[in-house]
This record gives C-alpha cells, sequence and structure tokens, in this order.
C-alpha cells in the first residue's frame, strides 16, 4: 500500500529541490523531439472555469494516457497560531486514514485497484491532495479526492495512532540538517511572525492538538474560494467542470461571523541562529536576505542572478570548467561539498540566499566568496554571465515540468499565487527582456548593503561573527567610487562653508585635502598637521 498511498510533508528543503516556475516542453506522442521555438509555439493551453462557489477549475489537456488531479488549497503554516502550529501537517497524516464513506482499507482498496497514486503535502502557504492515474479513471479520482478533503473521518483511535507517527516523523527530521537549517533560518529571519513557524510545528503541539483543533482548521481554511481543482496530461476540462460541480458544489464560501482569515504581515529581521554540535562531520550554513514575492516584477531578474551564482556538488563533473564562478572556487579551493543558489517566494515576501555545506576549517572562506559572488552580481555582473544565466534559468525551469504530476502541481499553485497560469512563451519574453543593468539594480535593491539572516548548524566555531558578515553586504571601494562619480562636482557652497568653519579656528598656513564621507559621501575637509589628519563633522555623522 506504500506505493499507492502517500504523503509529501513539506519543507523548504524539499522546496529548494523543486523550486521552479510554470515553463511547459510537451512531447505529444509519436513526436521525436521539438524546439525549443516549437515548444513556445505548441505549448497547450490551460483551461480555467470559476464554479459559483468560487471554487476554481484548470486544467491542461497533453493528450497522455495518464493524467494527475488533485486540489490545492491556500492553508499552512502561515495560516496557524502558536498553539494549534502543526494541524496543517498532522490533518496530512489523517487524510488517507478512512473517510465517512470509505474506511481506510476500503480506501486503499479503491487506490489499488485503480492503479493510481495518491498522496499529499502541506508547505507554509499551500496544502495539496492530489491523484495520478489512467486518464479513464478520472471521474473516480475526482470523487475519491472530494471524499478525503470533505469527508474525512478523523477517528479518535486514528487520531492517537498518528500522533505517535508525528512525534517518531520530528524525530527524523531532527537527522536531516538541511531541513534543520532551513526552518532555522525562516525562524529567526520571521521571528516573531507567523512565517517563521515550521510546517510540521513543534513536538509539544503534536502531543496536545485534539481533534476539534482539526475540525476548526477544516471550517476556518477549507473554503472553496481558496481551492483550486488542478489537472494535467489526458483530460478534457469540460468533462473536469462537470465533475467539480458535482462533487465540489457543496464546499462552503460563507466564514462563520464573516471572519475571514488575512495573513498576518510579515516583517523580516536580520539576525543569525546557530546550533554548534562539533560531533558532526560538516557544517550546514544559509545565509539569506529578504527577496520578492511570488508576483514581484523583480522575480525573473532575481531567478537570473541565482542561475548565475548556481549550484554545486561534489558529484559533479567539469571541475574547474564549471560555467558558475563560485563552482570553479569550490573546485579549485576545495571550499566546500556542495551549495545552492535559493528564492523561496510568497505571497508577500521571500527569502534569497545560499545554502552550503561545508568542513569546519572552510566555512569562513566559503562565506566570504558566497557573499563575495552577491557583490559582483551588485556591480561587476557582465553581458556574458546574464546571457549564461538566462539560457540555464531556461533549460532549468523546461526541464523539470517534464510529467503530469509536476504540470498540475505547478498549474495549482499558480491560480493561487496570480490568479492564472502564465504561459510559456510569456515566460520566456520576460527571461529575454533582462540585461545586465536589470540584474545590477535589482540584486542591489534586495542584496547590497541589507541585513541577512544566517542559520548555521553542525561545526560552526568558524562561523563570522554577525557584524564581520553584515559588514561584507558592501564593498567600500565600490562606494568610495560610486561616491566621487556622484559628487564630480562638488556642492560649492558646501565647501565654502566648511572651509570658512574651519578657517575660523586654524591658521592660513595648513593644508587641505578633500575627500568623502565613507557613509553619506558628503565631501569632507581634512586638515592636516604635523602629518596628523583632523577630521570635521559632515552633515551626517562624525567621522
Amino acid at each position: 500500500m506504500a506505493a499507492s498511498v502517500c504523503r509529501v510533508g513539506s519543507t523548504v528543503g524539499r522546496a529548494l529541490a523543486k523550486s521552479r516556475s510554470p515553463i511547459l516542453l510537451s512531447l505529444r506522442r509519436g513526436q521525436a523531439s521539438v524546439s525549443y521555438a516549437q515548444s513556445l509555439v505548441g505549448a497547450p493551453e490551460t483551461r480555467l472555469t470559476a464554479l459559483d462557489n468560487g471554487l476554481r477549475v484548470a486544467s491542461e489537456e497533453t493528450g497522455h494516457a495518464t493524467c494527475t488531479v488533485g486540489l490545492w488549497i491556500s492553508a499552512g503554516s502561515r495560516y496557524e497560531n502558536e498553539k494549534n502550529n502543526g494541524a496543517g501537517f498532522f490533518l496530512e497524516h489523517m487524510a488517507f486514514k478512512g473517510t465517512k464513506k470509505h474506511p481506510q482499507t476500503a480506501l486503499e482498496q479503491q487506490v489499488e485497484s485503480m492503479g493510481a497514486h495518491l498522496s499529499a503535502y502541506t508547505s507554509r502557504e499551500h496544502t495539496a491532495y492530489y491523484m495520478k492515474t489512467l486518464a479513464k479513471d478520472l471521474p473516480k479520482a475526482v470523487e475519491l479526492l472530494s471524499e478525503v478533503v470533505q469527508s474525512c473521518s478523523l477517528n479518535e483511535a486514528e487520531l492517537e495512532q498518528q500522533r505517535g507517527v508525528v512525534l517518531r516523523e520530528l524525530e527524523e527530521v531532527e537527522g536531516n540538517l538541511q531541513e534543520v537549517c532551513l526552518d532555522l533560518l525562516h525562524a529567526t529571519a520571521f521571528q516573531g511572525t507567523p512565517l517563521g513557524h515550521s510546517v510540521l510545528g513543534p513536538s509539544g503541539n503534536a502531543r496536545t492538538l485534539t481533534r476539534q483543533d482539526l475540525v476548526d482548521y477544516i471550517n476556518s481554511h477549507y473554503k472553496a474560494p481558496r481551492m483550486v481543482l488542478a489537472a494535467a496530461g489526458g483530460v478534457n476540462h469540460d468533462e473536469l467542470v462537470t465533475l467539480a460541480k458535482s462533487h465540489f458544489s457543496g464546499v462552503s464560501f460563507e466564514y462563520e461571523g464573516d471572519a475571514v482569515p488575512l495573513l498576518s504581515p510579515c516583517r523580516f529581521t536580520g539576525s543569525e541562529i546557530s546550533m554548534r554540535d562539533d560531533a558532526l562531520p560538516l557544517a550546514h550554513i544559509a545565509i539569506a536576505v529578504e527577496g520578492a514575492s511570488a508576483a514581484s516584477p523583480d522575480i525573473v531578474p532575481l531567478m537570473v542572478a541565482n542561475s548565475i551564482i548556481g549550484s554545486y556538488d561534489l558529484t559533479f563533473g567539469g571541475g574547474k570548467h564549471l560555467s558558475s564562478r563560485l563552482a570553479r572556487l569550490a573546485v579549485e579551493e576545495n571550499l566546500c561539498h556542495s551549495f545552492q543558489a535559493f528564492h523561496s517566494s510568497y505571497s508577500d515576501t521571500g527569502l534569497l540566499g545560499i545554502y552550503f555545506v561545508t568542513d569546519k576549517n572552510h566555512i569562513e572562506d566559503m562565506m566570504h566568496w558566497s557573499q563575495n559572488a552577491w557583490m559582483n552580481l551588485c556591480t561587476t555582473v557582465t553581458e556574458s554571465d546574464v546571457a549564461r544565466g538566462k539560457n540555464a534559468l531556461k533549460a532549468s525551469l523546461v526541464g523539470q515540468l517534464n510529467g503530469t504530476t509536476p504540470i498540475c502541481d505547478d498549474i495549482g499553485r499558480h491560480i493561487l499565487n496570480y490568479g492564472r497560469r502564465i504561459p510559456l512563451a510569456e515566460w520566456d519574453a520576460r527571461i529575454d527582456a533582462v540585461n545586465p543593468g536589470m540584474v545590477r539594480d535589482v540584486c542591489s535593491k534586495y542584496i547590497y548593503d541589507k541585513c541577512p539572516a544566517v542559520a548555521a548548524v553542525g561545526p560552526v566555531e568558524q562561523l563570522p561573527d554577525y557584524n564581520r558578515i553584515r559588514s561584507a553586504m558592501y564593498w567600500l571601494r565600490y562606494q568610495l567610487a560610486e561616491g566621487r562619480g556622484k559628487r564630480a562636482d562638488f556642492n560649492t557652497k558646501y565647501l565654502q562653508d566648511t572651509s570658512q568653519l574651519v578657517l575660523n579656528t586654524v591658521s592660513l598656513e595648513q593644508e587641505y585635502i578633500y575627500n568623502f564621507c565613507n557613509i553619506c559621501f558628503c565631501p569632507l575637509l581634512y586638515i592636516t598637521e604635523a602629518l596628523i589628519p583632523m577630521k570635521i563633522k559632515c552633515c551626517k555623522t562624525m567621522i
């Protein structure tokens, strides 16, 4: 049964591995291959229909013999509070333990008899239940999904059994240091806000959540306007709409007392958190700044920027001939075992960062070169860098949507995020529009001289002090050069006023040297006497 009914607990680590945008390369049956240009023209249309209760139905027909159909819901750990954090994840465990119509054994037999695969996942803002099956079994798949979502039995005995399963899974997750590190990154970056909650929730909540807590969670968040029934593969959109009307028309669109749950604003905090354990063989470290939201126009330049930084693993071939400069340095200087640039985007904010795994003796060097890669994006990125990043991004986006399940997942998430499925040609045009100046401007907006969030797990004694990490988020030489360019024509009146101020207090024989304030670029007047410079106040600070 494990092969046909399973869960996928969503975490940031898996989000990194699966992060993608809606690009589709659809190879029709009997067609050996297509060029990228042909795929732009031949990508199937995503059709979208809204039911009377607000539930949206979206599908993409590719003519395959199989299909994936699922329900995507705007609900996740960000909608939870400290008391019920983990309720969505707990509910995911309970979803396949039987419905009011089909007990667990009967539900499993139904799925087995179809040769289908039923699964689910929970993330910080989304929850999904989906099934991959033969195209001819689409009606039965939609029926079972409607029961799982609307009629989950939530039996008390099963709840107690699953409580132990959840606690064991929490213990297992603690051994996955990538997930631990990235959860800590969210906890410190969005401290004091719901986005800092982990998807799994604390073990204390897993021990105390009750059936009523789960019922309240469903009643608060499983509403028709926050749901998308998505399908991809051998599906007919009109048939899917008919099935949706039959099985999901009864989903409520009203809230008790009109208390519509709204997302609380999330505040990014530059900060650091570390869990030092010298017994571990490798250090897992993540550094991030506040990124763009999912719907921000800056998302594509940031995706190109991340493609320029790229990723690396010891198993990669190529060595010093890798296209990413940071990857080449990692090989030549033995900086790390792996690294990956990532951008986790949410409805109103995001995390733009680099995650790397290294031994305890190379933490400082890897941190230095990671921040150096960011500074290069802000200051010296070239046309060839951007061209390479754009090509890599296109290849990655197209290659990742290689089946009905990732396509269906993409449709569901994008209807929730954007209200529509962005077509392949539009993504291609937006990527082509990116130029070096745009990358420099957008990266400067999000990265340059910003306070980062840092999370570290393992033997992290060599991790630089936070103030030192913060000071590497800008280049002093770049600031001075920029300042001199901006102030080529000095503010004459300011200099005259400053000179007069000095002349009132010092001898005329002293030498004057003009320079710039390192903080605000205001021109400074230095007065040298016996080779000892005496500095005066600029408009903003005492230097």
